[in-house]
């Protein structure tokens, strides 16, 4: 496993193999999105998204310890699925809430390429991947992590904390594999003052203005922290209104009017914060559990990769292809040097 990172280390001592689910919108658009990192193709297209979710993947196949897949246990050999988003307008929160992630533009035709590039990326790999027009990657992180959740521990490679509430046992963790650490339930208790499973009832108080749920008017982080942590969810708190007002939190003589008054909003956006666990899809339907399994020597060569996959079509330049092609080599340096295929 990972140097120096006791939270993973101690995911590996568990005995059965760790179930990484990596939410790649996440790496896609922090790439699309970087100020400091262009990627452009030989005719100039922008290919900065797939390049970083390219980077990204291969150096989180490195970190979980795919190139000492050789020496390692047959049965904590790691176990890899990707999620995608193609829920934007489609999906079933949009049907609850009209407003919903209002603030988000469909990808142009550049982008669109992209992201089934990074899609076929996975695939050329042999790696699990799944998207949804029903569902947010979001769900279907949630509905492979319940699946699997008591089998052996989850870890969900995102920074995206409103994912934490997927983390129901102490060796899952959320892990963002530009940090150096990943945070376990307890982590995220002591950065955020709730539970993770807390978190739909708290951003159905505070709202996300990222997502455009609206949540209470007048119910901030701290209110929300300060009732989450004597209740200990939102339909607690409705039952019991009349103690609000003795809580040592300030502004809390105020709170019962205002969460009245916003009853059903509240109720509606802790509905759209709260991951689906149960995801009714094909792909899920079809899934075979063997094929989550990272099996050394399954990769193929790097030059299979470069000609015939998404590689070649992505046309990247001379520099930013050696790049990557260094990148995966590390991943299988025996094979390589054997110059095997």
């Amino acid at each position: 496993m990972m140097q120096n990172n006791g939270d993973l280390n101690a995911v590996s001592r568990t005995g059965s193999s760790p179930l990484y689910l990596l939410d790649a919108s996440i790496y896609i658009f922090q790439a699309h999105f970087s100020s400091w990192q262009f990627v452009s193709s030989v005719d100039g297209e922008d290919r900065s998204a797939f390049y970083g979710f390219a980077q990204s993947l291969f150096r989180l196949l490195r970190l979980i310890g795919y190139h000492r897949a050789p020496q390692a246990v047959p049965e904590v050999q790691p176990r890899l699925a990707v999620a995608f988003d193609e829920s934007l307008f489609s999906g079933f929160r949009h049907r609850l809430y009209a407003d919903y992630k209002s603030n988000r533009v469909l990808p142009d035709d550049n982008l669109a390429w992209q992201l089934k590039a990074c899609r076929s990326l996975c695939q050329s790999l042999g790696i699990p991947e799944f998207a949804s027009e029903e569902y947010e990657a979001d769900d279907l992180i949630g509905t492979l992590a319940h699946r699997y959740h008591q089998q052996s521990p989850v870890v969900i490679v995102s920074r995206d904390k409103d994912l934490g509430q997927l983390l129901t046992g102490d060796t899952d963790c959320l892990w963002d594999i530009q940090q150096a650490v990943p945070k376990t339930r307890a982590v995220l208790n002591e950065q955020l003052g709730i539970w993770p499973e807390q978190i739909p009832c708290y951003l159905g108080l505070t709202g996300d203005a990222v997502d455009c749920i609206p949540g209470v008017p007048g119910i901030g982080p701290k209110a929300a922290s300060g009732l989450l942590q004597a209740y200990p969810d939102m339909p607690s708190i409705y039952a019991e209104p009349e103690r609000i007002a003795s809580l040592a939190f300030r502004g809390a003589r105020t709170c019962a009017e205002k969460l009245l008054t916003f009853q059903k909003q509240a109720i509606l956006s802790r509905q759209l914060a709260t991951i689906v666990c149960d995801c009714q899809t094909a792909e899920l339907a079809a899934f075979s559990d063997a094929s989550l399994a990272l099996q050394y020597g399954n990769l193929p060569h790097w030059n299979v990769i470069a000609d015939h996959s998404v590689l070649g079509e992505a046309a990247l330049q001379k520099a930013d292809l050696m790049r990557l092609e260094n990148a995966f080599r590390s991943l299988d340096p025996l094979r390589d040097k054997e110059g095997t295929v």
